[in-house]
């Protein structure tokens, strides 16, 4: 079988490089590392013959497919165009009519606003149909988000149901047809007519609906509501085998004390998050009367993070953690013999993921990576055992030898120990190296094994690379959290410097040849620790950065969770100290910041102010900002740019 995602790659460089043309050439390199995946939300079809998937376009656009899984012929039928909207993925509900998503940041008067619509559509292009409630001129606010698909209701003929957002009309004077229905609710849909029936009426402190997976609704969360504003508390409620009737699961919670993640049906149970002993356990919770909790698993490490459902999404088969290699617990033998043969079959991809299955279960679509392949998708036949490799994640990336990565112990000065990944240049010895620290973005995240985009682009430059998991972040249980990056930067920054440290006391970096680039709170880190320790890194690059923790909590002011971020950012000394806008003058090496004007994660503001106090300071200072581009910086073309002005500024400064 053909690999179909190569016949497009092609087209889509081509568009790449006719948006390229208009500016400076980038650096190849950078450009081979800067091309997007070439395929985001992969499905397949329920007889399995067909694939659906989304592939960049130039200007941060992008393209839905649908290829043959057996000739490798791929046809477009939905392109997401040019302006705000970003398509983001098409899923199958029947063999000829999908479900796709996009979404979209529009400012209106100052304030950026996050849109997302859920539209059906056929598999030759016709048919395009809005899912959610219609639009009215006196709708009384925004609908940002129609809803989600809840219970894709395999078999259904085309129907899902589906969590709606309803929004009332006012001013709407001289008629009786005022909507007045407000809240969350929950439809079942007919993607072909558009006929809807309701299957939960709309309520306006429902936050959340989760179905049985076969087609009825069991629980619902409520969020807890101040002044207008989020608390960050919510209340669960389930139903009964056979009731129409909520009944309370649970008070309200911290949304992280209690985390729903499927409902299986075969059990009558709802699996869980909660903490145990400081860290995320999976619980398994009956849906019965009186509702009755167990243990599933937990780890003395790391959080458990997720549950895995069988290929069809019925029943909860397994869970997932990730010391420093994301791990796979199966409890059905069928999958855990499986996922066994898979390693055996592809042994040097050891990240297995299931992404679908066809409507009986017989064809399954999987995803296998390793931390020096990108990734690669395949189709399995469970009746004739055969295993057809059908797409690359990164083609561009194919016949290139990629950098290895190997987990590392890194000795903070207090003695604790912060686990990080260390990626030597290809045929490189780890040996007096020019070195990059890169912090992961969050602050409340993690990197894993695998494959890096950026890592790999920097050790293909000849750079040794250093990820440390510093405490602040997540899933490594409530202690190695501390209070948060921002309120206990300190310690944050202190991981990421002694990091620096340890590479060139291991002897793996020359201590005249380091630098730290980062992204988001990752390029905050970049900066506060040019700021603690002027002389340990020689240059800083810094993509969509926090800058000033102040300027952070004032642009959380015009939403509903400003609250929550006010909280979690926290008011003291810190934010004075831990700001290095208020500090640009202890920066004294070049600095390069890279931000998008549609940033809703950290407002473009943030550089500006930063690169006019790095000048004013008389500190070396470039700013690339990108017109509509947000916080991932989605554009083939400016990550090019910007991974070829990183290389320029880190050749210049530690060489390569």
């Amino acid at each position: 079988m053909s690999r179909f995602i190569n016949c497009t790659a092609a087209t889509l460089l081509a568009l790449f490089a006719t948006t390229a043309a208009a500016q400076p050439a980038p650096d190849p390199t950078a450009a081979m590392f800067g091309v997007r995946e070439s395929a985001a939300g992969v499905d397949l079809s329920p007889s399995g013959n067909l694939v659906s998937y989304v592939a960049p376009a130039r200007g941060g656009n992008a393209v839905a497919f649908i290829a043959n899984v057996q000739t490798g012929e791929a046809k477009p039928f939905l392109n997401s165009g040019q302006g705000p909207e970003k398509l983001r993925w098409c899923a199958f509900v029947t063999e000829e009519r999908l479900i796709c998503r996009y979404t979209a940041i529009m400012n209106d008067a100052g304030v950026l606003i996050q849109f997302g619509r859920l539209i059906a559509i056929n598999s030759d292009g016709l048919g395009m149909k809005e899912l959610g409630q219609r639009e009215s001129f006196y709708d009384a606010g925004y609908r940002q988000f129609d809803g989600s698909i809840i219970d894709w209701l395999p078999g259904g003929g085309g129907s899902v149901l589906m969590a709606r957002r309803y929004v009332p009309e006012a001013g709407r004077g001289g008629t009786r047809m005022v909507r007045t229905v407000e809240g969350l609710g929950v439809d079942r849909i007919d993607t072909l007519t558009l006929k809807v029936s309701t299957v939960e009426q709309a309520r306006r402190d429902a936050s959340m609906f989760m179905s049985d997976g076969r087609g009825t609704v069991r629980l619902m969360a409520t969020h807890g509501v101040s002044d207008q504003m989020l608390t960050g508390k919510v209340k669960y409620y389930y139903r009964p085998a056979g009731s129409r009737d909520w009944s309370p699961l649970t008070d309200f919670l911290d949304d992280d004390a209690f985390q729903p993640l499927a409902i299986d049906a075969t059990t009558n149970a709802l699996y869980v998050l909660k903490p145990l002993s400081g860290r995320l356990a999976l619980y398994r919770v009956t849906l019965s009367e009186p509702p009755k909790t167990e243990l599933v698993a937990s780890n003395p490490k790391v959080d458990i993070d997720d549950v895995i459902r069988s290929a069809n999404g019925q029943k909860v088969i397994g869970y997932t953690y990730a010391v420093d290699k994301r791990e796979a617990v199966y409890f059905d033998p069928e999958y855990k013999a499986l996922a066994a043969g898979l390693s055996t079959a592809v042994p040097n991809l050891p990240l297995i993921r299931f992404a679908g299955a066809s409507a009986d279960g017989s064809k399954i679509l999987i995803f296998a990576g390793a931390d020096n392949d990108p990734g690669r998708y395949f189709v399995f036949d469970k009746r004739t055992h055969n295993l057809a490799e059908i797409m690359l994640a990164r083609p561009e990336l194919e016949n290139r030898t990629l950098a290895s990565v190997r987990s590392v112990m890194v000795k903070a000065p207090d003695g604790v120990t912060i686990p990080a990944y260390l990626t030597i240049p290809p045929g490189k010895e780890a040996k007096n190296l020019p070195a990059v620290i890169l912090p992961h973005g969050g602050p409340s995240s993690r990197d894993e094994w695998g494959f890096d985009w950026l890592a790999q682009f920097l050790a293909s430059r000849g750079y040794a690379v250093l990820q440390p998991q510093y405490r602040g972040s997540a899933g490594f249980g409530d202690a190695w959290l501390v209070q948060n990056g921002f309120r206990s930067w300190r310690t944050s920054i202190g991981d990421i410097t002694a990091s620096a440290h340890w590479m060139i006391d291991q002897g793996v970096a020359d201590p005249r040849r380091v630098a730290v680039v980062g992204w988001s709170y990752g390029g905050y880190a970049a900066l506060q620790s040019a700021v603690t320790e002027p002389t340990l890194f020689k240059a800083v690059a810094a993509i969509a950065p926090v800058t000033d923790f102040g300027m952070l909590k004032q642009e959380a002011e015009a939403y509903t969770n400003s609250r929550l971020v006010a909280e979690f950012i926290g008011s003291g000394p810190h934010i004075e100290e831990g700001s290095p806008l208020r500090h640009a003058s202890a920066i004294k090496v070049p600095v390069l910041l890279v931000h998008g004007d549609m940033d809703l994660n950290v407002g473009v503001a943030e550089s500006e102010r930063m690169e006019a106090a790095l000048r004013a300071a008389g500190t070396p200072v470039e700013f690339l900002r990108y017109k509509s581009l947000d916080h991932q910086l989605e554009d083939d073309a400016a990550r090019a740019e910007m991974l070829t002005r990183i290389a320029q500024l880190l050749e210049r400064t530690i060489g390569h």
